[in-house]
C-alpha cells in the first residue's frame, strides 16, 4: 500500500468517524431511544439512515461501473446473497448487543477517544467476542476438515 493510499484510508476513516459523531451514532442514549419503540422513541437516527442510503444508492451504481476503484486494482464485493441461519443468529446477536450497549463497532471505536469506562468495557467485550468467535471457527473448521478426510478414506 502506497503512502497516498494510507493517507487516503486515514482521511476516509476520519471522515466516517466525524459523520458518526455528527449523526449521533456515538451517543448510546440516542441509539437506545431509537430502538425503544414502545417507550420514548427517538426517530432522529432514522434521518441519519435515510441520508446514508440517499448517498449510497446512486453512488454505488456509478462507482461499480468503473473497471476498478481509484486506489486499488479490483473491487472486493460480497458474492453470497443467501440468508442462512448463521447470518440470522449473527444479526440477532449484533442487534441485542447494539440495543443493550448503545454502540455498534464503528461508533464504539470512534468513542474510545472520550475515555469513558463504558466505551472501553464495550470495546474490550467486542474484542473478546471476536477472539472467541475466531477460536470457535478455527476448531469447527478443523473438525470439518478431519471429517472430510475420514469420509475420503472410507469411501
Amino acid at each position: 500500500m502506497s503512502t497516498f493510499q494510507r493517507l487516503a484510508t486515514i482521511a476516509c476513516g476520519m471522515l466516517f468517524g466525524f459523520g458518526l459523531c455528527i449523526g449521533g451514532m456515538t451517543q448510546p442514549a440516542r441509539i437506545t431511544g431509537f430502538l425503544d419503540f414502545a417507550g420514548a422513541w427517538d426517530p432522529s437516527l432514522l434521518f441519519v439512515m435515510i441520508g446514508a442510503i440517499g448517498v449510497y444508492l446512486p453512488l454505488y451504481r456509478v462507482i461499480t461501473r468503473r473497471k476498478h476503484p481509484i486506489l486499488d486494482a479490483a473491487f472486493v464485493l460480497p458474492t453470497r446473497n443467501d440468508i442462512s441461519a448463521r447470518l440470522i443468529v449473527g444479526a440477532a446477536i449484533f442487534g441485542v448487543g447494539w440495543g443493550l450497549g448503545g454502540f455498534c463497532p464503528g461508533p464504539a471505536l470512534t468513542s474510545l477517544v472520550t475515555g469513558y469506562a463504558s466505551v472501553i468495557v464495550f470495546t474490550l467485550a467486542l474484542i473478546v467476542g471476536m477472539v472467541i468467535f475466531s477460536a470457535v471457527e478455527s476448531v469447527l473448521k478443523t473438525r470439518g476438515e478431519a471429517r472430510m478426510e475420514r469420509a475420503k478414506e472410507c469411501g
